[in-house]
């Protein structure tokens, strides 16, 4: 079989932040070659390529660099040095309640959110009557999301972020909010998306990595350590499928 081009392309990338004691030093540091300040590598020289229809999981503890490889591949936050390269369109499940307009009804936010991707038209359309469908929402849906409880807010958000034909879904933890049936119907479309050749990157701390991924990729304190399959790393790390 051809081995597929990479969708996703990390080179040699590393990321520093530059971290300021309060508001008021940052501030000041605008005007003022000011010295308060310290930098934090969120990442160092990280390298690994990420092939159509993929799924991985990246794993490791908290500030491993998890979330700043994630930002980098929606495009939200950009390498202090290497390059990234992301092909195709990418939906996040990461914050699934920011972005709404709370004056704006549940229908309304879809077809915002649709805008925002740049869609039009029919897609538009298409798009908005699967996600009304699927996050089952009844009357509420053409009512003001700041009359939503945080529940069908989830609800909504991951009913738009699954219905936008991605080429690549990147997933944060986003199972481990709702109620278990509503948890399950996500599982059944993600598992949906992987067997039609969408790419998936997932992190989580859970044992939901092994119901997704065939490969992972262990990240600690902003360095690659392992990448091979799920299986060898569950073995050699095993507390992070606990």
């Amino acid at each position: 079989m051809e081995e597929r081009e990479p969708i996703i392309v990390f080179d040699k990338v590393s990321k520093v932040y530059t971290l300021y004691k309060n508001s008021r030093e940052q501030f000041a540091a605008l005007f003022y070659n000011s010295k308060k300040f310290k930098r934090h590598k969120a990442l160092e020289d990280v390298s690994f390529s990420i092939r159509k229809g993929e799924s991985v999981a990246i794993i490791g503890r908290n500030g491993a660099g998890k979330s700043t490889v994630l930002k980098m591949v929606t495009g939200v936050a950009f390498p202090t040095s290497g390059k990234v390269y992301v092909k195709g369109r990418v939906s996040a499940l990461l914050e699934l309640t920011a972005g709404f307009v709370p004056d704006m009804t549940g229908r309304e936010n879809i077809q915002f959110k649709c805008y925002v991707l740049g869609l039009k038209g029919d897609e538009i359309k298409e798009i908005e009557e699967k996600a009304i469908e699927f996050a089952d929402l009844g009357e509420y849906i053409d009512q003001p999301v700041r009359t939503y409880s945080s529940g069908m807010r989830v609800r909504l958000g991951f009913a738009i972020n699954i219905n936008t034909n991605p080429d690549i879904l990147v997933i944060d933890e986003a199972l481990s909010v709702g109620d278990s049936t509503f948890k399950k119907k996500c599982k059944d479309k993600i598992s949906e998306m992987i067997n039609q050749d969408i790419t998936v990157i997932y992190v989580s701390h859970s044992k939901d990595i092994q119901d997704f991924c065939d490969r992972c990729i262990y990240l600690q304190k902003g360095k690659v350590i392992f990448d091979g399959t799920m299986k060898e790393t569950l073995e050699k790390y095993p507390e992070f499928a606990k």
